[in-house]
């Protein structure tokens, strides 16, 4: 793992210890007064994936902590980036966030020649919510038990197997464009509109793999219809300790996390930054948050908006290097 992400977790102890003096609201009228009104979370892909779920835990806890909607607001399009426009071009009031992603905020500035926002200067970062490991899952029916036996499998059959994503430029279209270049795999490329759709055809056997967050995997690997090869993160996952990474598995090196928070437009005030931040730090103290984000594979972080604003830019310069090097790009 970064030394950034090491400062993260640590920074998450530190937060767990102190939660009762950070989670209080700023002391200025402005934060005072937030929110008189509902707010909206944009989640800039279709529903049914990782970022939607967890932006709906997100929404809830907030909605019930300050007796105020907020409104879940899926406009998915262009691999998340109408979505983030929308954000970056909304008053910077704080009413108006987007759920941060590792393909919209680590990916894009890389992948996309022509972004119509600066991925940095055009927002506010908040707090890194969660991460979420990311699994390699295969059909049921495909004849291999392992990571070994699939790259053996794929080489056998160049360019023959194929894998779906959630659409050219999604998480789970890089996190496997990275996996075929450490395998030096010829895999092709299915694009989805939406993870739901993509996991309809893989469980129906229209597609071969994927490899994508683990909430909207592990119920059809409970029950069977998805075989689980191995976790893209750089350790086990409690869920499925069982399961090896794909690194122990045979692809050294590999570590794909998915990850989010919630961003605001530049410009939005300081006192507004600080009450979310605070509110959502005691959310991620919850128990019930806590055995939630847990029982979808997901791992609560927290972290001040300083450090998510660098934990991004370590994740853009990382995932730069990945995507020049499988020379993967989307118009």
């Amino acid at each position: 793992m970064c030394k950034t992400c090491d400062s993260i977790l640590i920074t998450a102890a530190f937060l767990t210890m102190n939660a009762p003096l950070l989670a209080q609201p700023a002391a200025t009228g402005v934060g005072q007064a937030f929110p008189v009104k509902p707010v909206r979370l944009v989640v800039p892909f279709t529903p049914g994936g990782s970022t939607d779920i967890v932006a709906r835990i997100v929404g809830q806890k907030l909605d019930e902590a300050w007796k105020q909607q907020v409104i879940i607001d899926n406009r998915p399009g262009a691999g998340g980036t109408v979505g983030v426009d929308f954000v970056a071009k909304s008053a910077p009031d704080g009413y108006t966030l987007v759920m941060g992603h590792v393909g919209t905020f680590g990916f894009g500035p890389s992948l996309y020649s022509r972004l119509p926002y600066d991925s940095v200067r055009d927002f506010v970062p908040i707090t890194l919510f969660a991460n979420v490991p990311n699994m390699l899952v295969v059909n049921a029916s495909l004849p291999v038990k392992s990571v070994k036996e699939l790259i053996a499998l794929a080489k056998t059959r160049p360019g023959q197997l194929n894998y779906g994503s959630a659409g050219s430029g999604s998480a789970s279209h890089l996190t496997v464009e990275y996996f075929k270049l450490l395998s030096r795999t010829d895999i092709t490329h299915i694009p989805y509109k939406g993870t739901s759709p993509m996991l309809t055809d893989l469980i129906a056997g229209q597609t071969s793999f994927t490899i994508t967050g683990v909430p909207p995997l592990y119920p059809h690997v409970k029950s069977g219809r998805l075989r689980a090869l191995g976790i893209a993160s750089a350790r086990r996952l409690a869920l499925l300790p069982e399961l090896p990474t794909i690194a122990e598995a045979g692809v050294p090196g590999y570590e794909a996390t998915t990850w989010f928070g919630p961003l605001a437009p530049a410009k939005t005030p300081r006192e507004i930054i600080a009450r979310l931040n605070a509110e959502l730090l005691k959310i991620l103290q919850r128990p019930d948050v806590r055995e939630r984000l847990a029982a979808d594979g997901a791992e609560p972080v927290g972290s001040t908006p300083e450090e998510f604003a660098a934990y991004i830019k370590v994740e853009i310069e990382r995932w730069a290097k990945v995507i020049k090097e499988s020379r993967v790009h989307v118009e």
